[in-house]
């Protein structure tokens, strides 16, 4: 039965959709205009509150006296460590994986099953990838290499190495995707002509789709940077420290001179987890409350960072390939 006829006479159907048209963009404009005004509350509260507190001691120095003074130096130190060994094992991985699927594997269901695997990974919540990191990479692989290699308990612990692997696991869905849309976007007359030419399969990947599909691939990585360094669940059972005023490094003798290396088997500190503890297992709540705003301002610049570099390589991808798209036309 049509709902529709029994409420409204057919000569009021035009204007009861012409209605419709009038209220419901303003129906959308308000709730957007509500969502943005309480990010922008709650960013300029952080941004009054914490931006006095940045300093270049802040940004180098450890916490001190119960966190009421001092700096965010080794948390910031942790999680750019953790950024990158995440994104050396996740970059060659998620690139890797994506240019197989795109130009040399068939259209078969398995490929389906694989892509749709792929789409399920990215909605596993952050928690169960931490429990995971802490069964699979700690409990068995890094037991059974101390057991083989007898060291101890050097690698069945939680440690920077093991984080950022999982961290890697859990932003592999993103760079793999992003990827994959950016590969798609290169237009197929660029491969013909590249083959007409005499070149190779990998001549074609390496020379062509992947130099025109690169702003995209780099957006997808740094959008996933993004998300690596705001989550705080995968970490905290990864070894990341309640407190640990020295920074994770070992120093690799050079004969002359000593060179400082992260070293991935100690715990650190992770920015985001850190304001976590500011806020809730601080020694006195008030005094820390300038140390909360201003790490908070502080990750929210960086994901920002990362956010307006991503939007610059899309802008600049997308300028690229209008040309092409035209001459395809």
């Amino acid at each position: 039965m049509n709902i529709e006829k029994i409420f409204f006479r057919r000569d009021d159907r035009n204007n009861y959709n012409s209605m419709a048209d009038r209220i419901i963009p303003y129906i959308f404009r308000i709730i957007t205009y509500f969502i943005l005004t309480g990010f922008l509350i709650i960013f300029l509260k952080i941004f009054l509150e914490g931006g006095n507190t940045i300093s270049g001691n802040f940004l180098t120095e450890p916490p001190r006296n119960g966190f009421s003074s001092g700096g965010i130096g080794p948390a910031l130190f942790g999680t750019a460590s953790i950024i990158l060994l995440m994104l050396i094992v996740a970059v060659p991985v998620g690139v890797s994986a994506a240019i197989y699927l795109n130009e040399y594997a068939k259209e078969t269901i398995r490929k389906r099953i694989i892509i749709h695997s792929i789409y399920n990974l990215a909605g596993v919540p952050s928690v169960v990838l931490g429990l995971f990191g802490v069964g699979f990479f700690i409990l068995v692989i890094g037991r059974f290499a101390d057991d083989v290699l007898g060291t101890g308990l050097l690698f069945g612990k939680p440690a920077m190495l093991w984080a950022g692997i999982t961290l890697a696991i859990l932003i592999l869905p993103t760079i793999i995707v992003t990827s994959l849309e950016a590969l798609k976007a290169v237009p197929n007359s660029q491969r013909l002509t590249a083959y007409s030419l005499g070149a190779t399969k990998w001549d074609v990947v390496k020379r062509v789709v992947i130099p025109e599909a690169g702003s995209g691939i780099i957006t997808g990585i740094i959008l996933a940077i993004s998300r690596g360094a705001g989550e705080t669940a995968p970490v905290l059972f990864l070894g990341c420290a309640f407190f640990m005023p020295e920074l994770p490094v070992t120093y690799v003798n050079m004969g002359f001179f000593s060179i400082p290396v992260i070293n991935p088997m100690e715990q650190f500190m992770y920015l985001s987890y850190h304001i976590f503890v500011l806020t809730t297992q601080s020694f006195s709540d008030a005094s820390t409350i300038p140390a909360q705003n201003g790490a908070a301002l502080v990750l929210i610049a960086l994901i920002g960072m990362f956010n307006a570099v991503a939007f610059y390589f899309r802008y600049k991808f997308r300028k690229k390939l209008e040309p092409l798209k035209i001459r395809e036309v």
